[in-house]
């Protein structure tokens, strides 16, 4: 299977959007089900707008981040976001996703390695990507070890209901 990876274009924004919201559909149910429907909908009542405000934000061009896109037969599948000097030197892949129909692909990982190429050609030294410990994270966290990702710091998000 080949595909093309590219620059983000601002007619790409419907479809990553879509592949966005299936890539996660699975990550926000895993987080609703873990917390209980009390506190899911306190604190996640609108995980998924939040989301797509983030992505909105992240492709505006004077965001800091950069974008590329991956197609396959002039269709965008995946995409993946970085952003150089969030400190110095440090560079992070920031929102990323591929559509559930095309992972296990490779593409995941080539989209990686063309944002870890990015920040090493902007002159960083380390590169961070943040991921979910919970079940619904684990592809995310193997295909981020796959692309070189092996130090992390455990990192829990606590609820108390009020």
């Amino acid at each position: 299977m080949s595909f093309l990876i590219r620059p983000y274009a601002a007619l790409d924004l419907p479809a990553l959007h879509a592949i966005r919201a299936a890539a996660f559909a699975p990550v926000f149910a895993s987080f609703r089900n873990i917390v209980g429907p009390e506190i899911a909908q306190l604190g996640l009542a609108h995980a998924e707008k939040e989301q797509a405000d983030l992505l909105d934000a992240i492709v505006r061009p004077e965001s800091g981040h950069a974008t590329a896109v991956v197609e396959i037969d002039n269709k965008p599948v995946g995409f993946v976001s970085w952003k150089s000097d969030i400190a110095p030197g440090v560079g992070e892949i920031t929102l990323n996703a591929v559509h559930p129909d095309h992972g296990g692909r490779g593409i995941g990982t080539a989209l990686y390695e063309r944002a870890l190429a990015a920040l090493r050609a902007a002159g960083m030294q380390l590169a961070t990507v943040g991921t979910g410990g919970d079940p619904s994270h684990a592809p995310a966290r193997r295909a981020y070890e796959k692309a070189g990702f092996s130090v992390h710091l455990p990192s829990i998000y606590m609820y108390r209901k009020l």
